[in-house]
């Protein structure tokens, strides 16, 4: 059957990657929508280091392909720093160091929150108009879901991944015979089980996130795009659920950690927070997933935003790059071990092009249902920007802020 997607405006993640030691004549920092538009891109006379900042675990896809890229290119690249951080951490960051007119981070590869985040403060440029000329209608080469996650970013980032996410459940099948069917037997469970239903932190997990959004398509909510005025169930439905739940992770990994040692029941997860961790060996092989009435996908996204501020001889070298990550030989690196399962954001780049690692975790761990549920199902697009930062905030504020745990 024909994917379906919801055609609303939402967030757009970015790929953050940040050049390194910043030049000796730096560009002046564009504080916001209204300030001046960025300095044409020049040709750097000497390489340049970039650095690139992570708040997605967005290099587990894409690392090896930049450092190909870094490899190919020694005229334009003497060296590429990584670092990690998390999605609410960075945009206070950047902010600052936009305010010191001093700009560290030249690529940042995020998820729908930070993009969210920081497009709402204007930290980051319009790459998609500013790189036109590099990357020429790039929007064309992309899968369907994938140009609608694209239109969502707003200009602010260019999309290096989609996958179409979940929220999804995972169970342990030696606890959970009969695992729940619908969001009424999730928090039926949660009831009768006090403590064994686990999520991370909406703001900083991309399962978190998805269960967020998800739940008003679940509950058959009023207005699924307005958090504020359309999601009288989910609020209702997530301060009750809250009531039996422990406390919230501050990402992922550790609501994974937690499922793996037998501490947690059920979590909810993606397609790839379910593969991966069992393909590394964080999560027992026989682990299960299964989705809930009414389910509909809420897509993901990562992607490649830059920083107003950055030098225009580091933005001509991170246009370059950004055209590269779009090339299917830079796509098919991402399916990695399942990460962001499928991957590829780039239409026409099979299974079958992926490294041969890549083949067998995902043969090994991958699920056959999987492809007809992406087919079958609605797939719709995340909350837009403001509309994202009003969710996390409400969550924070009522729902699980004062029980998060880093």
């Amino acid at each position: 059957m024909r994917r379906r997607l919801s055609l609303v405006i939402s967030c757009a993640a970015l790929l953050s990657v940040s050049c390194g030691a910043p030049q000796e004549k730096q560009q002046a920092p564009t504080s916001g929508p209204s300030g001046p538009a960025a300095e044409p891109v020049r040709k750097p006379d000497q390489p340049v280091k970039l650095t690139v900042a992570d708040v997605a675990g967005n290099l587990q896809l894409t690392q090896k392909a930049i450092e190909k890229f870094r490899d190919g290119h020694k005229d334009l690249v003497s060296s590429v720093d990584f670092t990690r951080s998390t999605a609410p951490e960075l945009p206070g960051k950047i902010d600052a160091e936009q305010k010191a007119g001093k700009v560290d981070i030249d690529l940042v590869l995020t998820g729908t929150d930070a993009l969210a985040a920081g497009a709402s403060k204007g930290l980051w440029e319009k790459a998609a108009d500013n790189a036109r000329d590099v990357l020429g209608s790039f929007e064309d080469t992309l899968q369907e879901p994938a140009q609608r996650m694209q239109k969502l970013a707003q200009g602010n980032g260019i999309i290096v991944v989609y996958y179409p996410s979940g929220p999804l459940i995972e169970y342990n099948p030696a606890t959970v015979p009969t695992p729940p069917r619908s969001a009424q037997e999730l928090l039926d469970y949660a009831k009768a089980h006090p403590n064994k239903v686990m999520y991370a932190r909406p703001a900083n997990s991309g399962p978190g996130r998805t269960f967020l959004m998800g739940l008003s398509y679940l509950l058959g909510d009023k207005d699924p795009k307005d958090p504020k005025g359309g999601w009288d169930k989910t609020w209702a439905y997530l301060a009750d659920l809250g009531k039996n739940v422990e406390y919230y992770p501050s990402g992922t990994s550790a609501v994974m950690k937690e499922l793996a040692q037998g501490t947690r029941d059920i979590v909810v997860s993606t397609t790839g927070w379910d593969i991966n961790p069992r393909a590394l060996g964080q999560v027992p092989k026989d682990m299960k997933t299964g989705t809930l009435q009414g389910f509909h996908w809420v897509a993901d996204a990562q992607y490649m935003v830059i920083p107003k501020g950055v030098t225009p001889e580091k933005r001509y070298v991170l246009y370059q790059l950004m055209k590269y990550m779009l090339t299917k030989e830079a796509q098919a690196q991402t399916y990695d071990q399942g990460y962001f399962y499928p991957g590829p954001a780039v239409r026409d780049v099979p299974l079958s092009m992926a490294p041969a690692e890549s083949q067998k975790a995902i043969g090994e761990f991958g699920r056959p249902e999987y492809p007809d549920l992406i087919a079958n199902n609605p797939i719709e697009t995340p909350l837009d920007n403001d509309a994202m930062v009003a969710a996390f905030e409400r969550w924070d504020r009522e729902i699980g802020g004062s029980k998060v745990k880093k």
